[in-house]
């Protein structure tokens, strides 16, 4: 079975990688000359874990191909996957959806024979419907059917998410592309792969439920940690004895800086207008992006109160400025409020990020300056702020930091270390929901034991 995919983004080049992997032969289109010059050359445009080993294997073995020949690629092609991007519109939240009924397009002028289309990009319900109606009109006597297949793909684990999904969602509605569908993902039989197939609508549906669900999962939690820091309380027993509860799960319950990147902001912001167009409301969903806006302003305030109410003069160390660890996406990454904001307050920033630095010279103010190594960019700044909780900020030197740092604070926006043990270093700490409002006790953070 031969599988193009249009689109070599994120999605797209994950998911004919991983296809490939499973033996199929696949051809990644995209219209970039330039990307798809470095993919056959094996330079990645993104940074997610093993897949540079993945496509280099593939490609090897001959059976992935990077072309911008989309007419002949869709020609000799079983399965059509559309995986083009489908950002917010500007200024309003709607996704806009050009690029997917552009691919619409191309391949309904070059379908020949019975071809099964696959909308994985992220769509409004009624997407699907529309590709269909676009090549029909197009092409009245083509054989195809549309189906949609949403990605549920993690940046920084991307690979064993689709290898090893917990789901796979299928709307649909033909028996000779529910067939074709099911021998693709035949090679997920033997890890028992619970596959649900349903409707168009359904399918596309479930997607952007999925990561409103989340996303608000995410708000609500880090609302609770606010409760925290005033009461007494420690947000991490919170989340533990809340995510013991089989109803709730433990995930997503990480209080932090707010949640961004690719997805949940702009799926988020869809499912409200998508909502809104059918003459309904998610209220709950407005509220977690209503929270979490102001959640990333809050952090600022945080930063600032933490460094004395005055950042004026005062030179802070960033560590982390992607949307979270593992990956080189900077989309409405919590930096991209938090160090802007802090610059404007009157704050000199040094900055360090294992894969984010080329994104982040681009998307941040040209005032940060930014290092190579952690400890270089430490040198002389009055506190170290963790943004996102990259594994090397786990086990950072105190030592060494003492010997570099102004003075010895640590703002930990992610929760990375035991407060008590950062204290017995000599440091200020204050991180998220585990300490008063004013952030500075001395006291050991309450020890949560789980007794089974």
């Amino acid at each position: 079975m031969k599988i193009t995919v249009i689109g070599s983004g994120y999605v797209g080049l994950v998911t004919g990688t991983c296809f490939a992997e499973f033996g199929f032969y696949v051809t990644c289109v995209d219209n970039n000359q330039q990307k798809i010059a470095q993919l056959n050359q094996d330079i990645i445009p993104i940074y997610e874990p093993g897949l540079d080993v993945m496509v280099a294997h593939n490609l090897a073995r001959g059976r992935l191909a990077f072309t911008t020949a989309i007419q002949e690629s869709v020609r000799e092609a079983d399965v059509v996957f559309i995986a083009v991007g489908t950002p917010s519109r500007r200024g309003e939240g709607h996704a806009d959806l050009s690029y997917v009924y552009s691919a619409a397009e191309e391949i309904a002028a070059a379908l020949e024979g019975y071809t099964v289309i696959v909308t994985k990009s992220t769509v409004p319900v009624g997407t699907g419907r529309k590709v269909k109606q676009i090549i029909r009109q197009k092409r009245p006597q083509a054989e195809f059917d549309v189906v949609s297949n949403p990605e549920f793909l993690r940046e920084g684990s991307a690979i064993e998410d689709f290898m090893k999904p917990d789901r796979v969602v299928i709307g649909s509605e033909a028996e000779r592309a529910t067939a074709v569908m099911q021998e693709l993902y035949r090679p997920l039989s033997s890890l028992e792969t619970p596959i649900v197939f349903t409707t168009l609508e359904t399918a596309e549906l479930t997607k952007y439920a999925s990561n409103a669900f989340l996303s608000t999962k995410i708000a609500f939690i880090n609302e609770i940690a606010d409760l925290c820091e005033r009461c007494g309380a420690d947000i991490q027993g919170v989340a533990k004895g809340m995510g013991l509860d089989k109803r709730i799960g433990e995930r997503f319950l990480n209080a932090g800086p707010g949640y961004g990147g690719s997805c949940f902001p702009k799926d988020t912001l869809a499912l409200m207008h998508t909502a809104n167009d059918y003459g309904t409301r998610v209220s709950i969903v407005d509220a977690a992006v209503t929270s979490n806006k102001a959640r990333k302003q809050s952090m600022t305030k945080k930063v600032i109160g933490a460094c004395g109410g005055d950042v004026r003069g005062k030179t802070l160390c960033v560590l982390g400025v992607t949307f979270k660890p593992d990956t080189d996406d900077m989309r409405d990454a919590p930096s991209l409020d938090i160090v802007p904001s802090l610059i404007k307050a009157g704050a000199k920033i040094r900055a360090f990020d294992p894969q984010g630095q080329k994104e982040g010279r681009d998307m941040l103010p040209p005032e940060v300056e930014w290092f190579e190594d952690p400890y270089m960019a430490m040198k002389e700044a009055d506190a170290v702020v963790i943004i996102t909780e990259w594994n090397e900020f786990r086990a950072l030197d105190f030592n060494q930091m003492k010997l570099l740092l102004k003075k010895p604070l640590m703002i930990d926006l992610r929760n990375i270390y035991v407060p008590s043990q950062v204290q017995e270093k000599g440091f200020d700490y204050v991180s998220i929901g585990r300490s008063p409002a004013h952030g500075f006790s001395r006291s050991k953070a309450p020890i949560l034991r789980v007794v089974s």
